[in-house]
């Protein structure tokens, strides 16, 4: 076996290996291609809605989280927003709607939750273990310039218990790349299959009683933990928090590796893998519950039995196998009408309350009765299957 000497690609540390006339690339001891275990990190899917306006604990762009802790009142407005460093168009913005000062074990967070088995390749628990090497984009608005927050990271093992690290980070109102290295962890392992593996945290405010020293060693709790000299992004209306650029990778190195791009067409099936609607997905606003002016795209049709008029039946396979079997909820699918969950459209536009029974669902497939009656035997529907973790 030859080794060439390591050679500079993308800004990291690469090396090329022979072996017996097989040439392979690593970038920092790590895999060239889906090396980013975030799902959405440059937030460019939004199939939910073109605003949020959340108190508690909601989704919001694919994949990430608004997320809050004993009940804080964490009172914003979150959208996708076009203003991006270099090399990317979307990011997640949020913004308070009302100033909260938090106390006790409040939190306002935004989170992303890792599936399991995406995250085998860190090796955790093992004499192989990887680093866990998080980089985002983040800025502020000039009102919270050089506002302080935290990361944090928590991983879940086999027995059910999480193991975190925390960082803090500084914000400023231009663009900047942070690059935290959580040290690998051999003796504590991560959960395999289709749950909950592992948890990234932006804590944006935090009360007293969960801000403390940063976290260096991975640590046994189920908390949300802040960094002392936690700033309160809810103590102006002003405020603003940008994010995008989220990339977690296994590493041997303490750097990251430029951000792995995936395409509207790649990114958009592993998003549906835990959401999807059956309305037009490139707009969120082109349908979704509470718009009355949406079109019919994606709309469903459902049959009557042969010799049984007053009952329709459908089944159909969702677009990518989902996490879980998702929670279905329906809507009428016929443009002018409110988008009333339970509820479904006859073929002449009426709405039609009740189902004969709920639709069952896999991970694969929608399929179940509907109620109707003779004189309409025949209906479309809306829907959105959800599957998140």
């Amino acid at each position: 076996m030859s080794q060439t000497k390591a050679q500079l690609l993308e800004g990291t540390a690469a090396e090329n290996v022979t072996v017996d006339n097989i040439v392979t690339t690593s970038v920092n001891g790590g895999q060239l291609s889906n090396r980013n275990r975030v799902i959405n990190g440059a937030m460019i899917i939004n199939q939910r809605s073109s605003t949020y306006s959340a108190t508690g604990e909601e989704y919001l762009l694919d994949r990430f989280e608004h997320r809050t802790g004993t009940g804080f009142t964490f009172d914003t407005t979150t959208t996708q927003d076009s203003s991006a460093p270099d090399g990317f168009t979307k990011s997640l913005k949020i913004t308070p709607d009302s100033t909260q000062t938090p106390s006790g074990s409040h939190n306002g967070m935004i989170a992303t939750l890792l599936e399991a088995d995406t995250l085998i390749g860190f090796a955790s628990g093992t004499s192989s273990a990887k680093k866990f090497v998080l980089s985002f984009y983040a800025k502020s608005a000039s009102q919270n310039n050089n506002h302080q927050y935290s990361v944090q990271l928590s991983k879940k093992n086999s027995s059910g218990q999480f193991y975190y690290q925390n960082r803090s980070f500084t914000v400023t109102s231009s663009w900047q790349r942070f690059t935290v290295a959580f040290p690998a962890d051999t003796s504590n392992n991560i959960t395999t299959g289709n749950g909950e593996g592992l948890r990234i945290l932006w804590h944006l405010a935090a009360g007293s009683s969960d801000i403390a020293s940063a976290v260096t060693s991975w640590t046994s709790s189920n908390g949300n933990h802040a960094v002392t000299g936690q700033s309160n992004f809810m103590d102006n209306t002003s405020n603003e928090f940008y994010l995008t650029g989220v990339q977690l990778e296994a590493s041997d190195a303490d750097v990251a590796t430029d951000f792995e791009h995936r395409s509207f067409a790649q990114e958009l099936p592993l998003c549906q893998r835990y959401f999807h609607k059956s309305g037009d997905i490139n707009t969120a606003n082109e349908w979704f519950p509470g718009v009355t002016t949406h079109a019919n795209h994606g709309a469903v049709p459902a049959k009557c039995l042969d010799g049984d008029q007053d009952r329709a039946f459908h089944e159909g396979w969702f677009p990518v196998l989902m996490r879980a079997n998702p929670t279905l909820t329906f809507y009428p699918a016929r443009t002018g009408l409110a988008q009333t969950a339970g509820k479904v459209s006859k073929y002449n536009g009426d709405v039609m309350v009740g189902l004969d029974s709920q639709p069952s669902s896999s991970p694969s497939r929608l399929v179940g009765y509907f109620q109707t009656d003779t004189t309409h035997p025949a209906f479309t529907f809306q829907y959105t299957a959800d599957s998140e973790l």
